[in-house]
């Protein structure tokens, strides 16, 4: 069963995070992704594809000790259960593993498979990489590439380099979206770290898709060398054409950090200028006293002091109350819009107020203020109670 870029990009998102909303999800449910039904479907898919697969081998292997993994355990789990279930001779294991593809029924699925080979296919690298680029169609290889690219850069690169010219975008995207530097989940990679502008041959050829899933990923690429080389990013982009759309979508969504941060020449870069004319007539927080779980509205108003149409680009970065009386600043898109001459706006956000993975929130003030076109304008606050 062929995937779509969308059925992947629903489920390659962060641990604790929604595809949809970003919200905080149950980890119960999305272990369960990989639960017994989907052992089950993957014990079908390597039965169909060979007598040689070992049904009960790996049933038993996988279901051992399942309940206590998160998803990213039982991916590798599940890897070394096809181990058992397969022939020990690599090759003759791995065409079984690539016939099982199209059976899957789920992107973690072929995660597991894919797994399999970055597990045990080292050795027989070219081998191991065509396979990769086979089976990402039914669920991205980009984390099972990672032991590829750690253990020879250049020559991983050097096949990915070539996969951008498939006519498939699954596999173009995973010669973007493997080698990026930051690639949430994965492991990192020696050299992408030490420079992580290495793929960035792939990332020209790439910068005009004809596709959004491929599109995103180099966006995404992109945005984390922005972290890290900004300078770079700048300096390469500024080169790039601005005449393509398709481009100029990548352009505007590699620089999210930096306009974030309000950089000036990635603002420039989107043509949007260093600060606004607008009056901020109003900014204010409602309610101005909550619990974690409620929820807080953003309210601003605009006014245009100027005599021309401009573009601006709002933003507001909550500075979270931390021990000991710190604060961790976090930057959220408000919205992107041209105001016109004279005009009034206003805008109006909701945020719920709750923990995350990666973001546990403390009793104490959290200050808000709105940055307009790289900007602070205005500040406002609100008091998050013990308990």
């Amino acid at each position: 069963m062929s995937r779509s870029a969308a059925d992947w990009s629903s489920v390659a998102k962060a641990p604790g995070e929604t595809a949809m909303t970003g919200e905080a999800a149950s980890p119960a449910l999305l272990k369960d992704i990989l639960g017994p039904p989907a052992l089950e479907t993957i014990a079908d898919a390597g039965e169909a594809a060979s007598p040689r697969f070992d049904r009960a081998a790996f049933m038993r292997a996988a279901a051992d000790g399942l309940d206590a993994l998160s998803i990213m355990e039982r991916v590798r789990h599940i890897a070394s259960a096809l181990h058992t279930a397969l022939p020990q001779n690599y090759p003759d294991a791995l065409h079984i593993v690539r016939a099982m593809g199209p059976r899957l029924t789920h992107g973690f699925q072929a995660m597991a498979v894919t797994e399999y080979v970055a597990r045990y296919g080292l050795d027989d690298f070219d081998r191991s990489m065509d396979a990769l680029a086979d089976l990402t169609r039914f669920g991205s290889a980009e984390f099972a590439i990672r032991p590829f690219l750690a253990a020879d850069t250049p020559r991983a690169l050097a096949t990915m380099m070539r996969w951008t010219g498939s006519a498939d975008e699954h596999v173009r995207r995973l010669a973007s979206e493997g080698a990026r530097p930051r690639l949430p989940w994965a492991a990192r990679v020696p050299a992408l770290k030490a420079d992580p502008t290495l793929a960035a041959s792939i990332l020209e050829t790439l910068k005009a898709d004809s596709s959004l899933y491929v599109r995103k990923s180099v966006a995404n690429h992109l945005n984390d060398i922005a972290k890290d080389r900004p300078d770079w990013l700048l300096d390469r982009l500024a080169d790039w054409p601005q005449d393509d759309p398709r481009t100029i979508w990548i352009v505007r969504h590699a620089l999210r950090t930096l306009i974030k941060q309000g950089e000036p020449r990635a603002l420039a870069l989107i043509g949007v200028g260093h600060g606004a004319a607008v009056n901020v007539r109003s900014f204010a927080i409602a309610p101005e006293t909550v619990r974690l779980g409620d929820r807080i509205s953003i309210a601003v108003e605009l006014a245009s002091d100027s005599r021309e149409r401009q573009p601006l680009v709002v933003d507001y970065r909550i500075h979270y109350a931390r021990a000991g009386g710190k604060t961790a600043p976090k930057v959220f898109k408000f919205k992107t819009f041209d105001l016109a001459a004279g005009e009034v706006i206003a805008l109006a956000i909701s945020q719920t107020i709750r923990d995350f993975s990666t973001r546990r929130h403390h009793p104490g003030r959290h200050r808000i203020e709105l940055i307009v076109n790289g900007q602070t304008m205005a500040e406002a606050a609100f008091d998050l109670l013990p308990g």
